[in-house]
């Protein structure tokens, strides 16, 4: 295969390792790199926005031209902080859905071994055994209720004869 037919089919790409995707894991991070980056770009921004407020407050009347420029940039910075924001927000909600699906699969895949081994305990149990074995138990307990009552009953040693 060439290099640039394994290019565009993704071969020997890092991030597929040729299961199809990267790992739930791998995702994660990249997107948490993605927020921690525009994040600072927002900082960025809100420096810069507020660094053109001081030039526009210091040319104020002074110099209207150079107090417009600055005025016009700040809102260019601000049309792009909004646009970052928004961009965020998307992330941050793509973060949560995929950390919410990533659990959601280890919760089934835990069930499903849990599953199995109930289903192997239970392998060797036969409910007709199970009957009978409560059934003998109950036997037993009332045997030994018969014995309980007899041994506890007060002995009337005499009393039984009248007068």
């Amino acid at each position: 295969m060439s290099k640039i037919s394994r290019f565009f089919k993704g071969g020997g790409s890092a991030g597929s390792k040729g299961r199809g995707g990267p790992s739930p894991q791998e995702a994660l991070a990249r997107l948490r790199e993605t927020e921690e980056m525009l994040s600072k770009k927002q900082e960025y921004l809100e420096t810069r926005i507020e660094r053109e407020l001081a030039v526009a407050r210091q040319h104020g009347t002074k110099n209207k031209r150079a107090a417009l420029k600055a005025l016009k940039r700040k809102k260019r910075y601000e049309k792009q902080l909004n646009q970052i924001d928004g961009t965020l927000s998307t992330v941050e909600f793509q973060r949560e859905a995929l950390e919410n699906s990533h659990t959601n699969t280890e919760v089934l895949k835990n069930m499903g071994y849990a599953a199995q081994a109930m289903k192997k305990v239970h392998e060797n149990m036969d409910l007709n055994k199970i009957d009978d074995l409560m059934q003998d138990i109950t036997e037993q307990q009332d045997v030994a209720q018969e014995i309980s009552d007899a041994i506890s009953n007060r002995a009337t040693f005499g009393d039984e004869f009248d007068e």
